[in-house]
């Protein structure tokens, strides 16, 4: 077995311009990260009633997607969304229903949609799974909280912008409210191999220039990195107006070393090494361990940032809840 003590993880030895196309089929097509699909819309519908809910309550602390006001071509057309009970029948593009059969409409540039910003931690850190263990990597982990969260809101008609980064931003897609903006995200979560040193407040100086509209920004790392940089960074976000989640993604060996007599710890990030007995230092790696998650808790807390723990080895739906409870979120259980 193969682990590390001081820096877990532990790694072992646009639409086409005839209108939107509906979301190509995912059925039998293996991807990169070793399973069918990120995504499961058939776990997600219990949500879609409560996101609605959850998004009513800040809808006076900053724009969500609202009815508009502008009609027809009043102002300049942006992109098309998929038709949901309670929209505009007067702005159904009956030109794309004809070539897909299915319902869009229009949106235009006056609309206020709500913008979620994803942005997902790719460091090496994040590829830990455990040796011999079933359980997903941390970042298969981040990869279908950050698709089922895209899905959601996108299907509510708001939008979804996606950044990927490890010690720099790797990847940015702007806010799109398509299903193909969603083809497109999934694919790029699908494809992506963590690697590479962790570096979370250089990556939201470069995302402060890219998110242009204030909405809702999500943080889903093992914020194995510098706890006061990453907070200084993530203000910025706050004095604009933004609204932050971290979620704090671990492995259960994050929180308590693995039962082994002797264990070979190797920082996936800096490939140092060291051989220790775990009992010798369980309590205290424990304690340290606790008191990590529950200082970078506090500390969000004190600067208005929300924090949610979420562990490897729990069902990954306790992520949307603790969206869900935005604005209230705790850590959650670090036993």
């Amino acid at each position: 077995m193969s682990d590390e003590p001081r820096k877990p993880p532990f790694a072992a030895s646009a639409p086409p311009a005839g209108g939107p196309p509906p979301l190509p089929g995912r059925a039998g097509r293996r991807t990169a990260l070793g399973r069918e699909s990120l995504l499961s819309p058939a776990e997600l519908e219990q949500y879609g009633d409560l996101l609605l809910f959850a998004r009513a309550t800040v809808e006076g602390y900053f724009a969500g997607k609202h009815a508009s006001p502008h009609r027809g071509t009043s102002v300049e057309f942006t992109d098309y969304k998929e038709y949901m009970p309670g929209d505009d029948l007067h702005r159904i593009d009956w030109r794309a229903y004809g070539r897909s059969r299915r319902l869009f409409v229009r949106q235009y540039e006056a609309e206020t949609d709500m913008v979620l910003y994803l942005l997902v931690d790719v460091s090496a850190s994040m590829g830990y799974r455990g040796g011999g263990s079933r359980l997903d990597s941390k970042y298969v982990l981040a990869a279908r909280v950050a698709a089922a969260l895209a899905y959601l809101m996108i299907r509510q008609g708001d939008k979804v912008a996606l950044a990927l980064f490890a010690n720099k931003l790797r990847l940015y897609q702007p806010p799109g409210g398509t299903r193909a903006h969603l083809h497109n995200l999934l694919a790029e979560l699908e494809t992506v191999a963590p690697s590479s040193a962790t570096g979370i407040p250089a990556a939201l100086v470069e995302c402060d220039t890219l998110f242009k509209k204030r909405g809702r920004l999500i943080v889903l790392s093992d914020f194995w990195d510098d706890t006061a940089g990453t907070l200084e960074a993530v203000s910025r976000f706050v004095h604009r107006k933004f609204e932050v989640l971290l979620l704090h993604i671990v492995h259960p060996h994050e929180m308590n070393l693995p039962a082994v007599q002797v264990a070979r710890f190797h920082d996936m990030e800096t490939n140092e090494e060291v051989q220790v007995d775990p009992e010798e230092i369980r309590a205290a790696y424990r304690d340290a361990a606790r008191e990590r998650v529950e200082g970078l808790a506090r500390e969000a807390h004190l600067r208005g940032i929300s924090h949610a723990l979420v562990r490897t080895d729990q069902p990954y739906l306790d992520a949307i809840e603790a969206y869900i409870g935005f604005r209230g979120t705790n850590t959650m259980s670090t036993r």
